[in-house]
């Protein structure tokens, strides 16, 4: 089957014409004549970024996820490619209404008509792994039907997905195995990784509770609104939620039309991405253009809407302490901080030299500060800390790749919307709010009000315990703990003894 599936992958390649990106280099353009003699059935008339995006599509939800990561990265594409690519955030081609119809019966064990008091054909949305329609749920004690969107899932869709997973699995374990650097890049355990945040979006009861803790997360924020739970109505292959109204924030024009900030929202969306991850450690992890809408009502004007909850990160305290620390030194240009954390974490070697690493990150850092987003490039900065990583043998953390992607996702977004924005300036006052929180008088008073209920029921129990302690016969160990104390005692005398000489010596020489 891997092998039918990347002679599939091949076959498409060569159909849509994109051997000519390989061809296109100087190495080997003097093939290009004889290949395109082997190939004369195929059509090459459409542009090429055109044949790039039915290429992903044609090869599934997996190519397609892969093209909509790049569509947000215009500083690292041709402005062509990048537009074409965009088509995909909610593009894709539908499957036909009647297997959506077929689907929802089967699920409900009854007719449309019967769940829903309106249901719309024709999809508002249509991307690679589901679809979604506008609806209306029957109205309730004589109010007026309630308008959701309706989430579907591609029928068999589970299947196209395992035959790539595999295929990825296989190519991760030939880098592993033949590459110099695949073991400390640990490849495998990135798709698995991947695998894991796929397998959950083909569930979406999961995505109706990741959805439902990120808007209890953020219920009363003036920056972000996320759309409610229809429980009744959802299920592992249908979601059902409210339905929101908003300009995707790929339209500039639209946004600008209708009086929304850009430079006020490109702020904000740095600010929600760094309390998504700092203060709630659940964060939005596929925050590319077709997931993210703008309100325009009077109510909610300007703020952001957040919609398709399948892929979500989270971090531990640890990791959150971690990249914090890091953060801010990195904004403050303290890099040997960036490097001892580094060192700390465990993510080097412990024989490292901090000194070395420390002057590796200076000179890929230093030169992207003082200088607006619009000249910096994020992914260009990792692609280089990437390079420098090698010479110390930096392991890849895969429980960081989602939030490593949210980042340029982030970027991408900012950068559409102001090409000024100073990250830097934007997100080091909310970090070191964070950090203070985190080690300050607050921390320390509510550690003791997370512990004060262990801390009492406890305490009525020590003397009982103190006493059967010392009343419990003495073992092997504490024999030998008493003893070690002792000796420790007389050895403290007699170092008070001789520190007592040297100072009567200091004063006689005196």
């Amino acid at each position: 089957m891997r092998i039918l599936r990347l002679a599939r992958i091949f076959h498409v390649a060569l159909k849509h014409g994109l051997d000519e990106f390989l061809l296109g280099h100087e190495r080997v353009r003097g093939l290009r004549p004889f290949v395109n003699r082997i190939l004369f059935w195929r059509d090459l008339s459409l542009p090429r970024a055109e044949r790039l995006r039915l290429a992903l599509v044609d090869l599934g939800p997996i190519f397609v996820k892969f093209g909509q990561m790049l569509s947000t990265r215009r500083d690292l594409l041709p402005t062509d490619i990048a537009d074409e690519l965009a088509k995909l955030q909610d593009r894709v081609p539908p499957f036909p209404s009647d297997q959506v119809v077929a689907t929802l019966e089967r699920v409900y064990g009854k007719s449309v008509g019967e769940v829903f008091a309106s249901f719309e054909r024709e999809p508002v949305a249509s991307a690679s792994v589901a679809q979604v329609h506008f609806a209306e749920l029957p109205a309730k004690d004589g109010g007026a039907p309630t308008p959701v969107a309706v989430k579907v899932l591609r029928p068999s869709i589970a299947g196209v997905i395992e035959k790539d997973l595999a295929l990825m699995d296989t190519a991760a374990m030939l880098v592993e195995r033949l590459w110099s650097d695949g073991k400390r890049l640990k490849p495998r355990a990135v798709v698995a990784e991947f695998e894991k945040n796929l397998r959950d979006e083909l569930d979406l009861t999961r995505e109706a509770a990741n959805c439902s803790l990120l808007r209890r997360n953020f219920r009363h924020s003036p920056l972000l609104m996320v759309p409610g739970i229809h429980w009744d109505t959802t299920e592992p292959e249908v979601l059902v939620m409210e339905r929101m109204s908003g300009i995707p924030i790929g339209r500039i024009d639209e946004l600008k039309a209708a009086g929304i900030d850009l430079k006020r929202l490109s702020r904000a969306g740095v600010e929600i991405f760094f309390t998504q991850v700092f203060r709630d450690g659940f964060f939005h992890a596929d925050m590319h253009p077709g997931n993210i809408f703008v309100a325009t009502d009077p109510a909610n004007h300007g703020k952001y809407i957040a919609v398709d909850f399948g892929i979500v990160g989270t971090l531990s305290e640890t990791d959150k302490r971690y990249l914090a620390v890091n953060f801010l030194a990195f904004f403050r240009r303290d890099y040997r901080r960036v490097a001892t954390a580094h060192v700390e974490s465990g993510w080097v070697p412990p024989g490292t030299r901090v000194d070395e690493l420390e002057a590796e990150i200076r000179v890929v850092c230093e030169p992207i500060f003082d200088r607006p987003l619009s000249e910096i490039s994020l992914g260009k900065v990792l692609l280089q800390l990437f390079r420098a990583s090698r010479r110390f043998n930096v392991e890849i953390q895969p429980q960081l790749t989602l939030l490593q992607k949210t980042l340029l996702n982030v970027e991408g977004l900012g950068r559409q919307l102001d090409p000024d924005l100073d990250l830097w300036t934007t997100a080091m006052p909310f970090l070191e709010r964070w950090m203070e929180d985190q080690i300050g008088p607050r921390a320390l008073a509510r550690r003791f009000e997370t512990e004060a209920p262990y801390l009492i029921a406890a305490l009525p129990e020590l003397p009982r315990l103190i006493h059967q302690r010392l009343l419990a016969p003495q073992t092997a160990s504490d024999i030998a703990l008493k003893e070690l104390a002792a000796t420790q005692r007389v050895r403290n005398r007699w170092l008070a003894i001789v520190a007592a000489l040297l100072v009567l010596v200091a004063v006689e020489l005196r």
